[in-house]
């Protein structure tokens, strides 16, 4: 896998006046952002100084971010940190962020397209497939083998 940016969430507002700011988790939580030290903020590196539970995700305070005005001007900044950095996964486990892009082909063979996103709405993931044509369908990832830097779905569910 190639070393890119994985978004582990994003500031979506101030909190308080101090300088923190308001996060969405795209992790497992806020202990999970504790391990990382610092993130690539569009192309500025914020170093975590701490970082709790709070509404709709996370509260966090940066070393570089002093006051309201400072978390406020950071609105819809991703926080990312390189592919490389994430704890390794065991056998059959994969991170979203290393499936998209990925080649798909059907289990007879045909060229479907590429995953665009993969998606969970409690049953389960589902991966979306953009075909070459712009048009997208989803695919149950039961349905799914990964393999070889590519995926084959089985031909049922590639419609």
């Amino acid at each position: 896998m190639t070393d890119k940016p994985v978004t582990l969430a994003v500031i979506i507002g101030a909190h308080g006046v101090a300088g923190e700011v308001r996060l969405k988790l795209f992790g497992e939580g806020v202990e999970t952002l504790k391990s990382y030290k610092g993130f690539d903020a569009a192309g500025r590196t914020l170093t975590l100084k701490s970082v709790r539970p709070g509404p709709n995700g996370a509260v966090a305070r940066f070393v570089e971010v002093g006051d309201r005005s400072a978390a406020e001007a950071l609105r819809g900044t991703e926080l990312t940190v390189p592919r490389s950095a994430l704890p390794p996964l065991g056998e059959g486990e994969y991170y979203h962020a290393d499936l998209i892009g990925l080649p798909c082909f059907s289990s007879d063979g045909e060229g479907l397209g590429n995953i665009v996103a993969v998606e969970n709405f409690g049953a389960g993931d589902i991966i979306e497939v953009e075909r070459p044509t712009g048009k997208r369908f989803m695919a149950p990832i039961h349905a799914v083998t990964i393999a070889d830097e590519r995926v084959v779905i089985e031909a049922a569910f590639a419609v």
